[in-house]
């Protein structure tokens, strides 16, 4: 498989990686955004994902019988893997996710075009899995950079994770039992660099307007709604603003709104 996006995954990760390896050892315990996760906990879940991904590409098998233990019960080993790796050195696990995404990258790169990787949920390409990845790495990123208050560019990356915020639309409703509405919705959003990424039909009745940034912001529940510069044409537009994620699992509690002047 050869598609663009693995090279915005190495990109994104790299970005990360320039980030949590100018820190010192004890800023890997700062607390993050997410309640209970260290900067630790974050790179750990990222090195942990990116290893099952490799599973999930390499031997089908073993991942299928990942996919029964958690199946029969395991439901906290996303939260146990992310603790067990971060009690690693900072050194060793920073190693740990950067010999692991060059592998999965390696093994994407290696599949036939076409191939479908088995995950969680339906079977995936290598590219959606690529661009899941990347939307992951941005988002636990964004709570890395959170914690360590660093402020990070836009970039043209932006777009996978926009993509897949539009595309979930659908799910965002289904995951909290809810009916999606008839018809579907435009989302308009100002790049990065300027230009102006669409989706969904031109004529569709109800659409979503604001800075790409913001929609990723949202669709990955990094911040408020109420924090950003997005506009709803429409109550169902309007109503799925509330609900949006372009992740798959429970939505969660997200972030709060920031307080009046903070």
């Amino acid at each position: 498989m050869d598609h663009p996006v693995l090279d915005d995954l190495r990109d994104e990760s790299e970005e990360l990686d320039r980030v949590v390896a100018a820190a010192g050892n004890g800023d890997w315990g700062r607390p993050t955004p997410a309640a209970g996760w260290t900067v630790a906990h974050q790179v750990a879940h990222l090195a942990w994902t990116d290893e099952v991904a490799l599973m999930a590409v390499a031997a089908p098998d073993d991942f299928a019988a990942h996919v029964a233990q958690v199946a029969r019960g395991a439901y906290d080993f996303v939260d146990r893997a992310a603790e067990s790796g971060a009690r690693e050195e900072p050194a060793v696990l920073l190693e740990r996710w950067r010999a692991g995404r060059r592998l999965l990258r390696e093994a994407l790169r290696g599949l036939p075009d076409g191939a479908r990787v088995p995950w969680y949920g339906p079977p995936m390409s290598g590219a959606s899995l690529a661009t899941a990845r990347l939307m992951e790495t941005w988002a636990h990123g964004q709570d890395v950079a959170d914690a360590l208050g660093v402020v990070r560019e836009p970039t043209a990356r932006l777009r996978h994770v926009a993509r897949i915020g539009w595309r979930a639309r659908d799910y965002a409703y289904a995951v909290r039992g809810l009916t999606p509405p008839d018809g579907p919705f435009r989302v308009v959003l100002d790049a990065p660099d300027g230009t102006v990424w669409t989706y969904g039909p031109e004529d569709a009745a109800q659409y979503v307007t604001g800075p790409a940034l913001d929609f990723c912001l949202l669709v990955t529940r990094r911040a408020h709604r109420a924090d950003l510069a997005l506009r709803a044409h429409g109550p169902d537009a309007d109503r799925w603003l509330d609900i949006a994620q372009a992740f798959a699992g429970p939505p969660g509690a997200g972030r709060p709104p920031r307080e009046a002047g903070a």
